[in-house]
């Protein structure tokens, strides 16, 4: 039987016809011209931005390198704490079965999915200077500061890596969980071995390989974080990302800024060739279709650890959610300014202030705008990753040796910050980073491999077999594709879609440096309304956190609803 992805028209779902060299070509164009002008010259201006005594100079070397060990340090930190709270988590949620299981997945899955600046926003209100707890406690116990330092210590970085990063560990080892063999532990336990000799023996040995793969990948998220860090750190912690931002914004050093890009890059692209290596080996394990089969706790020590992890784990995960909206609509602290006690109780002062020019400037720019101009640049960045992912996902279906290596060279902006997207633009075209169609483009370097992936295996799964029957019964080119293509490419088309307006609402790194200050997006607004003194500032700041929550949400819930099948119903 002829491999069907080679196909010849014949085989099965995935097979797909062999367009000619030139049409293949000409699919790759596009993209690649984009990707060029706009990432590898970029890339390539950092390097050339190396070559000089300043930028390999001893004294940038060793701040590159400090820089890089931090960044590493709190990485694999973070990452063992993930894995102590996330493999137990995996354990109880996909080896038991208990009320509430499934909506205790789904609320641990929701922080991976929003944007770093609503996450630090969520903990901030929780946590921060004027969160719930310290402005509580201050007034109940009449303290005059904050009693719980939480903002610009290393333990709130850590603590939010965790929240954020945790759904991975919970999501790759618990599907392996699910698909054991209970037969296995049945015949363990049939020959002596005790509860403790069956997990050491058999179930850790059967996870490892997807328990190594969920490490690295979170270690990679952990040692590319920027928002966290920043926010969280509050400018006492420097990861490699926040070193590039101080070095091209606050203290402005282009030589060292470069040298600390090209290193994260290194990095980086070193960690993913470590998951694809590990992604290679991980066991293939055939799921249970019966899910009911999970086992109910029956020992009362056994239910009673259920039940205080499973309320440990829903007030980790949903107090920071549920702080942020109810912060933005009470209020605890007077604004700016104020004298005698702030008038506490529900407000919709700050989202009303959105839309207010207090100043009376012209130059001034409402809060609002900064949504509007989100929306704008997203719609703009799901056309364009459209525009160019499409051909580039039809192109990578023809599985020939130079598609799969432009496919590589397309994956490359996933190994790449986007601080180092920023910076390149910046080091390139200078003043026409100013330009408002910049933020765009930057933005579609970040989602264009997200709509890759998602509409490749799409176009893979259409069965060439119908377009061969619809074809023998004298229809089109055009009806073929109305009938067979487009049902399932619709879909598909439309779930990268959202997911490129997700990806576009929620990013920061790039938005940060090359954003003009008259176009700012959400989460640079957010930014700048947090580094801002005074109660009503804060207010707008949670506001404009939880529209953007609000968004997102939406967007990633018509994703997966796109994703589904016709007849499946969401997790």
């Amino acid at each position: 039987m002829r491999n069907p992805s080679t196909g010849d028209g014949r085989g099965r779902a995935g097979a797909s016809r062999r367009l000619p060299a030139a049409s293949r070509v000409l699919l790759w164009l596009g993209p690649l011209l984009f990707l060029g002008a706009f990432l590898y010259v970029p890339l390539v201006r950092i390097l050339l931005h190396l070559i000089t005594p300043e930028s390999l100079s001893l004294r940038n070397a060793g701040i590159a390198a400090g820089v890089l060990a931090f960044t590493t340090w709190q990485a694999l930190l973070s990452t063992l704490l993930t894995l102590v709270v996330g493999l137990p988590a995996a354990f109880l949620l996909y080896r038991f079965r208990f009320p509430g299981g499934a909506a205790l997945r789904l609320l641990i899955a929701i922080p991976f999915m929003l944007p770093t600046v609503v996450v630090a926003a969520g903990f901030n209100a929780l946590l921060g200077t004027h969160g719930w707890i310290n402005l509580g406690l201050m007034q109940a116990l009449s303290l005059g500061s904050p009693p719980i330092p939480f903002v610009g210590t290393f333990g709130a970085i850590l603590v939010a890596h965790i929240f954020y990063n945790t759904t991975i560990v919970v999501r790759i080892v618990g599907a392996v969980l699910a698909s054991l063999d209970p037969r296995l532990e049945a015949a363990a336990r049939s020959l002596g071995a005790s509860q403790f000799q069956v997990l050491l023996r058999v179930i850790l040995p059967m996870i490892s390989q997807p328990l190594l793969g969920a490490a690295v990948l979170v270690f990679l998220f952990d040692f590319m974080s920027f928002g966290v860090v920043l926010l969280l750190g509050a400018g006492n912690y420097a990861t490699l990302e926040v070193e590039i931002f101080v070095r091209v914004i606050r203290v402005p050093n282009l030589p060292l800024a470069a040298l600390l890009s090209l290193t994260q890059l290194i990095a980086t692209l070193a960690v993913l060739w470590l998951h694809g290596r590990v992604s290679r080996r991980e066991s293939q394990f055939r799921p249970r279709t019966d899910n009911t089969a999970r086992p109910v706790p029956r020992p009362l020590a056994g239910r009673l650890l259920v039940i205080v992890y499973s309320i440990l784990l829903f007030v980790f995960f949903s107090a920071p959610l549920l702080s942020l909206p109810l912060r933005s609509v009470w209020r605890l602290d007077p604004e700016r300014g104020e004298r005698g006690p702030a008038q506490t109780g529900l407000t919709t002062a700050y989202y009303q202030e959105l839309l207010v020019n207090r100043r009376g400037s012209a130059f001034y720019v409402p809060p609002i705008r900064a949504i509007f101009n989100s929306i704008a640049y997203a719609v703009v960045t799901a056309v364009v990753s459209l525009l160019l992912g499409i051909p580039a996902a039809v192109a990578l279906t023809q599985a020939s040796r130079w598609g799969r290596a432009a496919g590589a060279l397309l994956m490359l902006s996933l190994g790449t910050s986007s601080l180092t997207l920023g910076l390149g633009l910046i080091m390139t075209y200078g003043r026409w980073v100013s330009s408002p169609w910049v933020v765009p483009i930057a933005h579609t370097l970040v989602a264009l491999p997200f709509v890759v992936r998602t509409l490749q295996p799409a176009l893979a799964s259409i069965p060439a077999r119908l377009r061969d029957a619809a074809a023998s019964l004298g229809a089109s080119p055009f009806e073929s594709w109305k009938t067979v293509d487009w049902p399932i490419l619709g879909r598909a088309t439309a779930a990268a879609a959202g997911f490129a307006l997700t990806i576009s609402l929620g990013e920061f790194g790039a938005a940060l440096l090359i954003t003009r200050p008259d176009f700012p997006t959400v989460p640079v607004a957010i930014y700048r309304f947090l580094g801002q003194p005074g109660g009503l500032n804060y207010g707008q700041a949670m506001a404009m956190a939880t529209i953007l929550m609000g968004l997102t949400a939406a967007g990633m819930l018509v994703v997966e609803r796109l994703r589904l099948p016709r007849n499946a119903q969401p997790i």
